[in-house]
């Protein structure tokens, strides 16, 4: 083999193999990756139904409800709401009334089937997509009222 086809060949080889790592790191941030919807977006059908995904807003007042292992609450952004089921310990901080984040999939009736709850660890804080999706949801709400209330 002349050395211009050994460069070629090595050329080549390492072409593939960059291809390949490239490609078991966007499966793997693929595979990890994981979407934010608020309780509207999932009301509306925008949330996947057999993926992972965060769902965040306020957990409604008097919606909680404590079992021997299952926990049922709702998230609500003010317009609309979600059941959500969760089995474990829940943080310290979280509260009716306060900011949530939970992770985990849709279930077949609708409700949210959380592997993961975060709350919000203090009186000013909230997850930036969270304070988004809340304020729109509020602009949302004064918009229909200003309209149905000329």
């Amino acid at each position: 083999m002349t050395p211009r086809q050994k460069r070629f060949w090595f050329i080549t080889s390492a072409v593939v193999v960059l291809c390949i790592a490239a490609a078991f790191v966007l499966n793997a941030f693929q595979s990890n990756l994981v979407f934010f919807f608020t309780p509207s977006q999932v009301a509306k059908g925008e949330a996947p139904k057999n993926r992972l995904f965060r769902i965040g807003g306020m957990v409604k007042e008097g919606s909680l409800k404590k079992g021997s292992d299952e926990i049922e609450f709702v998230v609500t952004d003010f317009t609309s709401e979600v059941s959500v089921h969760y089995t474990g310990l829940l943080p310290d901080l979280f509260k009716e009334g306060k900011g949530v984040v939970a992770q985990g999939r849709l279930n077949d009736q609708g409700s949210f089937a959380a592997t993961e709850v975060l709350a919000k660890h203090d009186e000013n804080y909230m997850p930036p997509e969270a304070k988004s999706a809340m304020d729109k949801a509020a602009l949302e709400r004064a918009s229909k009222s200003l309209k149905t209330n000329p």
